[in-house]
């Protein structure tokens, strides 16, 4: 018989055969037994988008049959017949395909339906027309999506909802930062949304957004430090989402202040985001930063390199950066790991050194 390995336990728990904490103590209990990187199966963060090319026909043939359902919803009850429509038939799809079959893609494409058109059906019950939108309707529409698809996760227990969670969350928060009654503010992209400096308070808004993504990822990965339930994917879509919001905002901010400081900062910064991604072991992070990565390296050498050459060895050198990070993350992290004195929540992190876990 061979052995057991993660995606075992990970199938026994989305089929009910193990509860969540049964499974951790499972996983704790043989990650003893041979080491804790030993028992370690891969490298990478768990992610799973879709299992198989069934699920993509699966989801395919899904919203041609919305677009044929919707299409009637439209000729007899207009916008908002759409949207009640889609609503309904995407919960009823859900569960079949999320509950009881378990598909990942169609599960998340059928979350990412429903959350679409509760924000229409919300825009319709207070504007008929759909068509008059102000920060009013913005903030109603944020604050019910959140309300829906925490119901909607409480009940399907998928993972992706807490992003779209998270999505109606940047509306709400973007819409009261940028309140102005009956306009919205013209934003000039990307500084309007991550420079500090502009006036309209939306970066502001990215920022504070992101540090609250970030906090309640942060719950979801302590609550399953060995990553092999829900909640590890839950704070995968999380951190999603706060990395850029984070980063942007910070580095842009800097960058856009001017001068060597300024690049010098930028750096000081990407440093501290590359520790942070090692210490909770993500690397959205990290990838957020590589834009800005780029920019340093490019400013770095562009006084004694012409605009060709510099730009062939920025690309040299950050994949170089990139790829042996990439390759020897697991032993880099083993090593800022112990070499960081205790901090609140450093045990409740994915297990770093072997044989134990703190």
């Amino acid at each position: 018989m061979s052995d057991f390995s993660k995606d075992d336990i990970r199938a026994a728990v989305a089929a009910g055969v193990l509860n969540e904490g049964q499974a951790a103590s499972l996983l704790a209990l043989a990650q003893d037994r041979l080491g804790v990187r030993d028992g370690l199966v891969s490298d990478d963060e768990p992610f799973e988008f879709f299992k198989g090319f069934s699920e993509i026909f699966v989801t395919v043939g899904l919203w041609l049959l919305f677009s044929g359902i919707l299409g009637f919803g439209a000729v007899f009850g207009g916008g908002i017949g759409v949207a009640a429509t889609g609503m309904v038939l995407t919960w009823i799809f859900a569960l079949y395909f999320t509950l009881k079959r378990r598909m990942s893609l169609p599960s998340i494409s059928l979350a990412a339906g429903f959350g679409i058109f509760l924000g229409f059906f919300t825009l319709y019950l207070i504007d008929a027309t759909g068509s008059n939108i102000d920060a009013w309707h913005l903030m109603t529409i944020g604050a019910v999506g959140m309300i829906g698809m925490l119901i909607y996760f409480r009940i399907f227990k998928l993972p992706f909802a807490m992003f779209v969670f998270g999505i109606f969350g940047l509306i709400l928060i973007y819409s009261v930062m940028s309140f102005q009654g009956s306009s919205l503010p013209l934003v000039d992209f990307p500084k309007g949304l991550f420079d500090l400096s502009d006036s309209t308070g939306l970066a502001l808004g990215s920022l504070v957004f992101g540090f609250l993504a970030f906090g309640l990822g942060i719950y979801f990965d302590t609550k399953d430090p060995h990553r092999i339930s829900r909640y590890s994917a839950t704070g995968f879509w999380l951190h999603l989402l706060a990395a850029p919001a984070i980063v942007n905002t910070m580095a842009l901010t800097l960058l856009n202040s001017g001068g060597t400081s300024a690049y010098l900062l930028t750096a000081l910064l990407l440093f501290v985001v590359t520790i942070i991604s090692l210490v909770i072991d993500r690397r959205s992070f990290l990838t957020a930063g590589i834009g800005y990565l780029g920019a340093i390296i490019i400013w770095a050498m562009s006084s004694n390199l012409g605009n060709e050459s510099g730009m062939v060895y920025t690309l040299l050198i950050l994949g170089a950066f990139i790829t042996a990070l990439g390759t020897w993350w697991v032993q880099i992290r083993v090593w800022i790991m112990r070499a960081l004195p205790d901090f609140p929540f450093k045990d409740r992190f994915p297990p770093y050194i072997r044989g134990q876990n703190d």
